[in-house]
């Protein structure tokens, strides 16, 4: 027979003297939850590394994933990128093979004349820069063998060289199309120059053929979550294969939320044809223009950023927030006011340059432009508003779980005894009002007397162990635009 309070572990008939108290633990936590998020970067790897492909793998730190994927490897790349920009959020890896069938990508640096003074050849490549001493009388097959040599010596390149007379052949690590991606380039400083009587001339990396599989990687991600996912590649088949595993995660049968962080290195007419093809609240892509950094690393980068950010204050917005790592395109390639608009309009993050030409978020946007009826819709436009209300999904979660783990189910106005374990819509109603308060001193959610007026609890028709509710926050905005008419006075 049950007493009139409830314990969990007392039994109800002890007939042996003594004193019998339980710790009850179910209302010790107060305030809000704090989520646990995780970012996981998606890359290929090297023959020489540890990790085989498709195990999902923690990082710690940079030279760790050197050892496991192999050093130079996307995946390394990619992991200094992150931890560049993210060194507290807990980081994973998955790595994938190069596809069987594909052909890396190379690239040539042709060099003819020679040196008629001595000074530095600065070769950039992905990014990163290689110099090369030049002496005074060095011919082009001389200059060429110290390119190999520097080339070699940076272990950290996603190229490999080799020189015949003049010509260097820089070839990707890696077999597939992104090997295209890997930027060679002289002279991206202002005050680098090519050695006088020296003529370099650079044919862009080109002939990579094949993206991996990512099906075994999603597979190996299985039930688990990673808030954000870095994906190297924006081919049709793999964010296809992305964003279906993303909606079932998002879904209330999971609620897994993950967000996929890509990046595109392209004209402003591709990636406006690009963003006009998608349409996922699951994946955000930053579109660039003829910068030095691969895409994949500066979508590492930028993933880390946000999710360093959106975990401390989900709402708070991203604008103004440094890149790390992020090589600004030659002043001639940025994209205008007008033309980041239109990126924006088309499914497209963007960034904006500092006079130090230093990276700076200007909108983190997903690709979700259109419900399935094909009309226009903002309700998942921006990166802040999803995560916003995928937090106050877990805290509403959270909350009813904590508090009332093994509780009695009965009708408002019962006459049951305080101590009881029993829950009521209205104790239920009273707690995620108490919730939204908290929410809203937060900074995440306002309008409280709209809340109260809209917020149903009521028990189910159908299920009399259920309890359904419609939980309406209006959450807050971001402060991006101020608009003023200046009316002087003479």
């Amino acid at each position: 027979m049950p007493e009139n309070i409830s314990f969990n572990a007392i039994p109800v008939d002890i007939r042996t003297p003594g004193q019998y108290i339980e710790i009850d633990h179910t209302k010790a936590v107060r305030g809000l939850p704090t989520q646990d998020r995780r970012l996981l970067l998606l890359g290929q790897r090297l023959a020489g590394g540890t990790v085989v492909a498709n195990v999902p793998t923690q990082i710690s730190n940079a030279d760790q994933a050197a050892g496991y994927f192999g050093r130079g490897s996307m995946l390394h790349r990619m992991v200094l990128a992150a931890k560049a920009a993210n060194s507290t959020t807990a980081m994973w890896a998955i790595a994938v093979d190069d596809l069987e069938a594909g052909v890396a990508a190379s690239g040539t640096l042709t060099l003819t004349g020679s040196a008629t003074a001595s000074g530095i050849l600065a070769l950039y490549v992905a990014g990163q820069r290689v110099q090369v001493g030049v002496a005074q009388g060095d011919a082009a097959a001389t200059i060429a063998t110290k390119v190999v040599a520097a080339v070699a010596a940076n272990v950290d390149l996603p190229v490999t060289a080799a020189a015949t007379t003049g010509v260097i052949t820089l070839t990707a690590r890696h077999k597939g199309l992104n090997g295209n991606g890997i930027d060679l380039r002289l002279n991206y400083y202002s005050d680098d120059t090519t050695p006088v009587g020296l003529t370099a001339v650079i044919a862009a990396m080109s002939g990579g053929t094949g993206n991996p599989d990512i099906a075994p990687a999603i597979a190996a991600i299985g039930d688990d979550q990673y808030y954000s996912i870095v994906a190297p590649y924006t081919d049709t088949a793999t964010l296809a294969a992305l964003e279906a595993m993303l909606d079932a995660k998002w879904g209330p049968m999971q609620q897994r939320t993950g967000h996929v962080f890509a990046g595109m290195v392209a004209t402003h007419a591709s990636l406006t044809t690009f963003g006009a093809g998608r349409n996922s609240a699951h994946v955000s892509v930053l579109g660039i223009h003829d910068t030095p950094t691969p895409a994949w690393e500066f979508a590492a980068s930028w993933a880390g950023v946000c999710e360093y950010y959106g975990a401390i204050d989900p709402a708070r917005p991203l604008q103004t927030l440094p890149v790390p790592g992020l090589l600004a395109p030659q002043l001639k390639s940025r994209f205008t006011r007008t033309e980041r608009d239109l990126l924006l309009r088309s499914g497209i993050s963007t960034v904006i340059y500092g006079s130090d030409g230093a990276a700076l978020i200007e909108r983190v946007i997903t690709t979700y432009q259109k419900n399935p009826f094909g009309v226009a819709d903002i309700s998942l436009l921006d990166l802040e508003t999803k995560w916003t209300v995928d937090y106050i999904r877990y805290a509403v979660r959270a909350r009813i779980a904590l508090r009332y783990p093994r509780h009695k189910l009965a009708n408002d106005g019962s006459n049951y005894a305080p101590g009881q374990a029993i829950v009521t819509p209205v104790i239920l109603r009273a707690e995620l009002l108490s919730l939204f308060r908290e929410l809203e001193e937060a900074g995440l959610v306002e309008n409280f007397d709209q809340f109260k007026e809209d917020l149903l609890v009521v028990r189910s028709n159908s299920d009399p162990n259920r309890v359904n509710a419609v939980i309406p926050p209006d959450v807050v905005n971001q402060f991006r635009v101020f608009a003023a008419a200046v009316q002087y006075l003479l």
